[in-house]
């Protein structure tokens, strides 16, 4: 992007944000969200323009707002709350469509897995494993289909699920790197399993129960799996489709991007993991116990996930790319 048209394009966004600051001192949140917004804008124009004039005012306006933001507090502090506060909401709001996309991919892939189950009985042990079926089989006659969950020792579970559902998201983002289509591949790899999964529970007749149990720790692991795969998208497409901006940089901001949102990740997998250790074990408890669990765990992941990142970025007037 030409320099002209980068000042053009932003320069009216800039005067209202420095009129702000010298007719009051806006909120601490508002600060924050335009601190964000700068450092964009500012990243690009070292990259693009490093000696020009627009480098120098945005690093003069940036740290205007810098010290206001963190004038008389713990730095440190601050930028932990800000990042899950404003930095990867708002970037769950830019990459909305990456994330409709993994959504989309996920669900398709659950049906092809649920109905190539259904009409191929070998197809289940083809993705789950012989042994795993064969364990399972034994324990619906023992009166105990998901005996699975309570095998380990609690805090073994927990340390092993926990560390295998960061890889797999991990993987799902790195994948991107493929120009999106190994993060697809995996997207569509764990969706097939699952829609397995619940299509060899039905065809034993325990569908509802399988699914109240699966979905007590399911509901954030596999939700936090496909968004994921949205931050595997946004590096991959930011490589494939870099707009107005040149290819590297367009890469190198898809990067910090994804890198951001799957470490806003990891405490879900904890969240999750901690679940799955401690309390689907007990798949008999109540069925009040286990809708209050997974309702809470689906508003988790609306509000935070969906919700919020919307109602922030329209606070802010974010303008994505």
């Amino acid at each position: 992007m030409r320099e002209a048209a980068f000042v053009k394009r932003n320069q009216e966004r800039w005067q209202v944000i420095e009129q702000n600051l010298q007719a009051s001192r806006p909120h601490p949140d508002r600060l924050a969200e335009i601190f964000i917004q700068l450092t964009d804008d500012l990243s690009f124009a070292r990259t693009q323009y490093p000696n020009s004039r627009v480098t120098q005012y945005l690093n003069s306006l940036a740290s205007k707002i810098h010290l206001e933001i963190y004038k008389n507090k713990k730095e440190e502090r601050n930028r932990f709350i800000t990042f899950w506060k404003y930095e990867v909401p708002l970037l769950l709001y830019q990459s909305r469509r990456h994330m409709l996309y993994a959504f989309i991919i996920f669900m398709l892939a659950g049906i092809v897995g649920a109905v190539s189950a259904i009409y191929d009985e070998t197809f289940v042990r083809l993705i789950l494993g012989d042994a795993y079926v064969n364990m399972t089989i034994q324990n619906i006659k023992d009166g105990n289909p998901m005996a699975v969950y309570g095998s380990m020792e609690q805090a073994d579970m927990f340390f092993a699920i926990t560390f295998n559902n960061i890889k797999v998201s991990l993987v799902a983002f790195a994948a991107g790197l493929f120009f999106s289509v190994g993060t697809g591949f995996i997207l569509f790899q764990n969706g097939v399993m699952v829609g397995a999964f619940l299509s060899f529970f039905y065809k034993q007749g325990l569908l509802l129960h399988s699914l109240s149990v699966i979905m007590l720790h399911g509901t954030i692991e596999l939700s936090s799996i496909v968004i994921a795969g949205a931050a595997g998208f946004a590096m991959g497409n930011s490589l494939l489709f870099p707009g107005t901006y040149p290819r590297l940089y367009s890469f190198k901001e898809g990067v910090k991007r994804g890198v951001k949102i799957v470490m806003g990740l990891v405490p879900l997998f904890i969240v999750a993991g901690f679940i799955e250790s401690f309390i689907t074990r007990y798949a008999f408890m109540p069925v009040f116990f286990k809708v209050l669990i997974i309702g809470l765990s689906a508003l988790l992941i609306l509000y935070y996930f969906v919700l919020y990142p919307a109602k922030l970025a329209r606070h802010a007037n974010l303008r994505t790319h």
